[in-house]
């Protein structure tokens, strides 16, 4: 594992964790197979640490945002396919063709623009037809599947390998999923009545323990594979956290009685106070938003409350109670000590907002 010495701050990485937490998927669901979403830096864990990670471990697809995520995931070697999910723009079309990558199609325009480039590159193009069942994001609406199935026949540079849809509300309106469900279970029949759609895939993150779509035969794995299932389950406690974000202290000193931390003074020294100044913030990722909301870090057995407001390359905590102190100390951020759901509450946010705002200038550090 790399010598973390001289780092400020750092995210810990466990791969054996995220092989883990895919197994307990595969468990559950033993006839379905895996798409690892790992847009975004892989949710905060470094988008080619954990490409590299993940390949050869009987993956489908990656499951990527854009071309250039995708570029990163072949020029690491990579031999899991990139799965782009969200709509590519014209001029980036041609570069999914190039590759063999992946791609969403949802819209007649977007067929017959792969169509041309198969045909003008003499190759196939895969691709997966995207259908709004409720999210409206991306996709043909139900009511256009007939229409777009009629053209496909005449795409002769096409292989629609797969359909899929996003479930919108899965933690938090479920008869409104089920509705989803139905929906895209009649999208479905409608386009096996023409092709053969090898791949089918509804349910991520929040509806892989929850929700069963009969069609379906894949499955997203985004923040389950990190450790975290958005809606409860019995299967929630075998998930295991794949990701800890480290921090040093870096000055130590005494403010005495009313005396200001950080900006705007936000908080006030209420006697002297001895307190750490600690090397992140929000401009690694640690959210301005966890500013006077009783933040704490975990520091040599302690936890040790934020004071006042996050600045961008710093935070203050109280280590008043504390005897043995140091610069150079290690504080856990982000971690065992202080879950994803404690610092989600504090900011009033979601966890992935969490992890993907860990920024590039933290490194990655790999083990397992």
């Amino acid at each position: 594992m790399q010598d973390t010495s001289l780092y400020r701050a750092w995210a810990e990485v466990d791969t054996a964790a995220m092989r883990h937490n895919l197994s307990v998927v595969r468990r559950v669901l033993p006839q379905h197979r895996q798409m690892a979403i790992i847009k975004a830096e892989a949710y905060g864990h470094g988008i080619t640490g954990v490409a590299k990670a993940l390949d050869g471990e009987d993956i489908e697809f990656f499951g990527v945002a854009t071309p250039a995520e995708a570029q990163k995931v072949s020029d690491a070697g990579c031999t899991t396919c990139p799965f782009i999910l969200g709509p590519c723009f014209p001029a980036e079309r041609e570069r999914v063709v190039q590759n063999g990558w992946r791609a969403a199609l949802s819209s007649i325009e977007e067929a017959e623009h792969f169509n041309s480039l198969g045909r003008l590159y003499g190759k196939k193009v895969n691709l997966h037809i995207s259908v709004d069942t409720g999210m409206g994001r991306a996709g043909l609406l139900p009511g256009d599947v007939p229409a777009l199935a009629d053209k496909l026949a005449s795409c002769d540079h096409l292989n629609i390998e797969g359909v899929f849809s996003h479930l919108s509300a899965a933690a938090d309106d479920i008869s409104f999923t089920h509705r989803q469900i139905r929906s895209y279970e009649q999208s479905v029949a409608i386009l096996r009545e023409k092709m053969a759609l090898p791949y089918r895939h509804l349910c991520s993150s929040s509806g892989v323990f929850n929700y069963n779509a009969p069609s379906t035969n894949m499955v997203r794995l985004g923040r389950i594979l990190y450790g975290y299932s958005p809606m409860p389950s019995p299967h929630n406690r075998e998930l295991q956290p794949t990701l800890t974000l480290y921090s040093r202290v870096t000055l130590l000193r005494t403010l005495p009685d009313n005396h200001g931390v950080s900006y705007n003074h936000t908080y006030i020294t209420t006697g002297p106070t001895k307190v750490a100044t600690i090397g992140i913030g929000f401009g690694d990722g640690y959210l301005h938003y966890l500013s006077n909301t009783g933040a704490r870090v975990y520091l040599n057995g302690s936890y040790c409350p934020v004071l006042g407001r996050v600045t961008m390359d710093q935070i203050m905590v109280d280590v008043s109670h504390m005897d043995s102190v140091q610069p150079g100390d290690v504080a856990e951020i982000l971690g065992p000590n202080v879950p994803w759901e404690e610092l989600t509450a504090r900011a009033k946010t979601i966890p992935s907002n969490v992890i993907t705002s860990i920024t590039g200038r933290v490194p990655r550090v790999y083990k397992g």
